[in-house]
């Protein structure tokens, strides 16, 4: 049974129709080129399998550089370079930019302010009147990022709960949607980010792109003991339950945008991965979204050893008493934000400690820990892609990375080591070092022992876990799909490599924002690898399945024998089994959980 033939989606299909009335169409030449550029990926779309779910309604004729006339009881407006949507809380505008329309700074849940502050997100109110949406809303409250790419955009308030939709044309297609979580370690980061601007991804595939705030560090990941919750009402994951909450909007609303509710993909890199694996596992977001994207994340497999250490440390910082924590609804957000720096810089990446507030398996919202909940079959078991890149921690090394080449002790790297890998013997991770050892020399990698322990790190925190992830999850979903991004960063002569967050700029086409030619590289080379990704991250949008006939080429599932991995690089491959002596070393070792 389609989607079109499900009572309810019908239903809802009726009612936005009834809503979205378009009187006149007619496409400019300056628009034709984009036009081409639609109808080039519905080509590509058209031959992509479609094994996974029923392929979208490809759109009949595209629109947007388009005027229409004005439905006053209807949803949607087109004049000049505004437009008018009508979404369940009320109308917005927002504007053109080349071939798509944008609408910044949508509500998406009633500010979290006052006794608000550490609840589950509550439904936006309405407005009267028509709602500016050209501008982002405020970002969650953070400090400012040492990342120098980084563009959060400014101010930095508690009232953060805000969205952002790309799209190609108002109407009533019923586009495929991406919904993307920042990443930021969950401490900074913004849906409004330039790089992470949807407009390219939504005139070239076709689909609709939506990008969101939620609540981050405290305010967003304390963990609340019982008696505590119970009597305050107060939540732990409230920046996942904000995610919820902007999944139940586009559900709501999407479809005035051009979008397809039925056909959402959600997506993530860093902790917007971690927050994928959290989707995943939590009751409330089931049936909110049909396949998931995890780019450099995948679970907390171990956690804190006491996931109430921060939260309790938080209040005696702050010098609230047992038994009066209400208190907390009076500090200003600045000082939670404060004491919240001060734990954090405690934390070590190098020990797979990233921030103090993260999210938790608290019986609640999410009512198992995650690898039980995929043994249990007991979560969303949707396609899957998802991947890793191979020098992850070389972008936190800073200057660090100038002394990979410097001496360092076996008995020194061997307690570096063992933090990475607790509960190991001496001599085993000695016999981890010599794999890895063999494996980038046979690879002209750097081998030097600090060279060593970042790529053992690398792997330890970020590729081994996820691996392990896509293990479980193709038990009860073949559509499980591995990439692995080895291009190098030009950035410091090089020494990054193909570090943390590098894939991002070439799978939103946004090589060309500010900072992101130095650190990714400019070129006809730079450009086709970035056309490559954003045509197979949209394949598997649309269809479940990122192979591409011309591009990529086929993209086995990932499976225990092959292995079958997309090495993404200036030469894309299809390989088995990639650095596949390092990933059985790890077979009987457990890595410490990137927490």
């Amino acid at each position: 049974m389609t989607c079109r033939e499900h009572t309810p989606c019908k239903q809802r299909a009726e009612r936005v129709s009834a809503r979205i009335h378009l009187f006149s169409l007619h496409v400019t030449e300056s628009n034709r080129g984009s036009v081409v550029c639609h109808r080039a990926m519905a080509r590509r779309c058209r031959s992509m399998p479609s094994q996974v779910f029923p392929r979208p309604p490809l759109l009949q004729k595209p629109s947007p550089g388009t005027d229409a006339a004005v439905d006053m009881a209807g949803s949607s407006r087109l004049s000049g370079h505004m437009t008018l949507v009508h979404t369940d809380s009320g109308v917005v505008e927002g504007e053109r930019q080349r071939a798509h329309q944008v609408f910044r700074g949508i509500p998406y849940a009633k500010p979290p302010l006052d006794q608000l502050r550490f609840r589950a997100p509550e439904p936006v109110e309405p407005w009267a009147g028509v709602r500016a949406a050209r501008s982002f809303g405020p970002s969650a409250v953070q400090g400012r990022s040492a990342i120098v790419t980084s563009s959060v955009p400014e101010p930095f308030s508690e009232d953060c709960l805000y969205l952002n939709v790309f799209t190609p044309a108002v109407d009533n297609a019923r586009r495929p949607v991406l919904f993307w979580m920042h990443g930021g370690a969950f401490s900074f980061g913004a849906g409004g980010e330039q790089l992470y601007d949807g407009g390219r991804l939504a005139e070239r595939g076709n689909i609709v792109v939506v990008t969101i705030n939620y609540r981050l560090g405290a305010l967003g990941f304390a963990h609340w003991r019982e008696p505590v919750r119970e009597r305050l009402g107060l939540t732990s994951n409230a920046g996942n339950l904000d995610q919820i909450a902007a999944l139940r909007w586009v559900r709501d609303n999407i479809a005035a945008f051009g979008g397809d509710p039925d056909a959402v993909t959600i997506a993530g890199e860093s902790a917007g991965a971690f927050s994928v694996a959290m989707l995943l596992g939590m009751p409330a977001a089931h049936g909110l979204f049909r396949a998931a994207i995890a780019q450099s994340g995948a679970r907390f497999s171990r956690g804190h050893d006491n996931p109430y250490d921060s939260t309790d440390a938080l209040l005696r910082a702050l010098a609230i008493p047992g038994g009066q924590t209400e208190q907390i609804w009076n500090v200003p957000a600045e000082r939670v934000l404060a004491v919240q720096q001060e734990l954090a810089a405690r934390t070590s990446i190098t020990q797979g400690t990233v921030t103090p507030f993260v999210p938790v398996c608290d019986g609640d919202t999410l009512p198992l820990p995650l690898e039980d909940a995929i043994a249990r079959g007991e979560y969303a078991k949707v396609p899957l892609l998802i991947g890793t890149n191979r020098d992850e921690i070389n972008l936190f090394l800073g200057p660090a990375l100038r002394k990979l080449s410097e001496p360092i002790s076996d008995e020194s790297l061997t307690v570096q080591l063992a933090k990475l890998v607790p509960e190991t013997s001496p001599e085993r991770l000695r016999a981890l070092v010599e794999v890895y050892r063999s494996s980038r020399e046979q690879r002209g990698l750097p081998h030097s022992p600090r060279a060593l322990l970042a790529a053992i790190s690398s792997d330890a925190l970020w590729r081994i876990p996820s691996a392990r992830f896509a293990e479980a999850h193709l038990v009860h979903q073949p559509a499980t799909y591995q990439y692995l991004f080895t291009y190098e960063s030009p950035a410091m002569r090089g020494a990054l490599r193909a570090c943390h967050g590098l894939e991002l700029p070439f799978m939103f086409g946004t090589l060309d924002t500010p900072g992101q030619p130095e650190f990714a590289g400019r070129g006809e080379a730079q450009h086709s690898l970035s056309e490559r990704m954003m045509d197979t991250w949209l394949a598997f949008v649309c269809s479940g399945d990122p192979s591409l006939s011309g591009a990529s080429g086929h993209w086995p599932a990932y499976e225990l024998v092959h292995r079958a991995t997309m090495q993404l690089d200036l030469d894309s491959t299809l390989e088995h089994a990639p650095y596949e002596a390092e990933r059985a070393a790890w077979a009987d070792l457990r890595p410490r959980a990137l927490q």
